[in-house]
C-alpha cells in the first residue's frame, strides 16, 4: 500500500442534494429511517451489508460511548439487514445453509447463525429469528447471502424477500428499565436472552428482541413498514435521554465486543477462515443434515486459533503485526483502547497453535512503536455471560486496569 493511503481513512458523509438529477449509486448506500437523529453530530458512515452504518459521530468520544454502554444505556441505529425466507420449503433451506440446526429454533425464539461456502470458509453471520413455522427473517452482517440464498433454493417451495425492516439497538443496564417504561403493558413474560416478542408501544405493535452486539443487557427493536418509525424513534430517544441515554456510533461497541470475542464479519473471520479456527465450531451440528461445507468441516482441523490480546500502553495496528522472537506468528482483526481495562485490546488470528493464553508478544501500534502483548482467552471477562442475561446486576463504577506484564516475564510459549 503506498504510503500516502497508510495516511488516510475513507468514510462516507452526508451532504447537501446539489442540483435535481438522481445519483445513480445511492441504491447500494441505503439509509436507516432514523439517521436524521443522527445527522447533528457531524456523522461518518460505512458500507455493512449494502446498509449505511455510522461509523464516528460528535455527541461523544469513544470512551464516553464505553461508559455509557457499560454503566447507563447507548441508542444504536445498525446497519444489519434482515432478510424474510419463508414457504412451506424454507426450514429445508436453512437447514442446507446452516451449520447450526435450524429445527432446534422454535418460534418466539432467536438463533446465532453463520453460513459457509463449500469448503468451510465462512460467508458472513448473523441473528435468525423464527418468526412462524415456516417464516423466518435473518439479520445478517455484512456479506451476501441474498445470491447465496437464491442460488441453492432451486426447486424449493420457499420464497426469500427484502421485508424493508430496520433494526436499532439499546443496550446498556437500564435499558431494560426504558423498555418497561415505553410498554403500553407488562413486560413480556418470559423475557428470555434471545427471545423475541410482539409488543405494543405507543399503540404501535413491534417486535423487539433480547439480542444485541455488545454483551451488555439490553434488546433490539425492528422497525417494519407499518410502523411509524420517526414517531417510535423520537419516542426512545426522548424517553432514554432522561436515563442518560446517548445515540452511538461504532465506538459504542466496539471495545465491549471485543472483550466479549464477538467476532466482526470480513474482519475476524472471512472466506480464508472455517468457524473452528476462529472458535465458533461449538455451533456446528454434523447431524442436522447435509449443510453447505459439511464435508469440508468434518475432515478440517478443529484447533481454534483465535485469541484475545492486551496490550501494554497502546493499541495495535491491524495487519501482520503480532511477533515472538522476532517471527510474525499472526494478524490483528480487530482492536481498540479498553477504558475498562486501561490497555489496548484485540482480537488475534495465529497462523499457528504453538501460542496460547498467557504468551507474551511483541505487537507493532499506532503511535510507531512495539509494545508488548499478552495473549488472553475470550471473553476477557465476564466468561458465563451473566451480564447479557441480566444475571450480573454489578455496574462498574470506573476502570479495574489490567494487572500489565511483570518485568521479570519474557517472552514464552505457553
Amino acid at each position: 500500500m503506498h504510503d500516502a493511503l497508510k495516511k488516510l481513512r475513507f468514510s462516507v458523509k452526508p451532504i447537501p442534494v446539489e442540483g435535481s438529477r438522481p445519483v445513480e449509486l445511492a441504491r447500494t448506500m441505503a439509509i436507516h429511517p432514523l439517521t436524521y437523529q443522527e445527522l447533528p453530530y457531524d456523522p461518518e458512515y460505512s458500507l455493512y451489508a449494502g446498509r449505511l452504518t455510522p461509523e464516528k459521530m460528535s455527541n461523544a468520544t469513544p470512551d464516553e460511548m464505553y461508559w455509557k454502554a457499560r454503566q447507563e444505556i447507548i441508542f444504536r441505529h445498525t446497519g444489519e439487514h434482515p432478510y424474510e425466507i419463508a414457504g412451506p420449503d424454507a426450514l429445508k433451506l436453512l437447514q442446507r445453509i446452516f451449520p447450526r440446526d435450524v429445527s432446534k429454533v422454535k418460534t418466539g425464539r432467536c438463533s446465532y447463525q453463520f453460513a459457509c461456502y463449500e469448503d468451510g470458509g465462512m460467508i458472513t453471520d448473523g441473528l435468525l429469528l423464527r418468526v412462524e413455522d415456516d417464516k423466518f427473517w435473518f439479520a445478517q452482517a455484512d456479506g451476501d447471502l441474498l445470491s447465496w440464498y437464491r442460488a441453492h433454493a432451486i426447486g424449493l417451495d420457499v420464497k426469500i424477500s427484502d421485508p424493508d425492516v430496520w433494526v436499532s439497538q439499546v443496550q446498556g443496564p437500564r435499558s431494560m428499565e426504558l423498555l418497561a417504561h415505553l410498554l403500553d403493558g407488562p413486560m413480556p413474560d418470559p423475557w428470555r436472552y434471545f427471545d423475541w416478542v410482539e409488543v405494543s408501544m405507543a399503540g404501535q405493535n413491534v417486535i423487539i428482541s433480547r439480542t444485541g452486539f455488545t454483551n451488555e443487557l439490553g434488546w433490539e427493536i425492528y422497525f417494519r413498514p407499518d410502523n411509524d418509525t420517526e414517531m417510535l424513534g423520537d419516542l426512545i430517544l426522548e424517553e432514554g435521554a432522561k436515563k442518560g441515554m446517548i445515540l452511538t456510533a461504532t465506538p459504542g461497541f466496539r471495545c465491549r465486543r471485543i472483550e466479549a470475542g464477538l467476532l466482526s464479519a470480513g474482519q475476524d473471520f472471512t472466506s480464508e477462515t472455517t468457524p473452528f479456527a476462529v472458535g465458533l465450531g461449538k455451533f456446528i451440528d454434523f447431524e442436522s443434515g447435509d449443510f453447505i461445507g459439511r464435508e469440508a468441516l468434518l475432515s478440517a482441523d478443529k484447533t481454534s486459533r483465535s485469541w484475545g490480546m492486551r496490550v501494554e500502553g497502546g493499541i495495535a495496528l491491524r495487519g501482520d503485526t503480532p511477533k515472538h522472537n522476532g517471527q510474525i506468528v499472526g494478524r490483528v482483526t480487530s482492536s481498540t483502547w479498553s477504558p475498562y481495562q486501561v490497555c489496548g485490546v484485540a482480537i488475534v488470528h495465529l497462523r499457528g497453535t504453538d501460542l496460547q493464553a498467557g504468551a507474551i508478544v511483541e505487537v507493532d501500534c499506532v503511535d510507531g512503536e512495539v509494545h508488548q502483548a499478552e495473549l488472553c482467552t475470550l471473553p476477557m471477562y465476564d466468561p458465563k455471560g451473566e451480564i447479557v442475561r441480566g444475571i450480573n446486576t454489578v455496574v462498574p463504577k470506573g476502570p479495574e486496569p489490567w494487572i500489565g506484564i511483570s518485568k521479570d516475564r519474557t517472552s514464552k510459549t505457553a
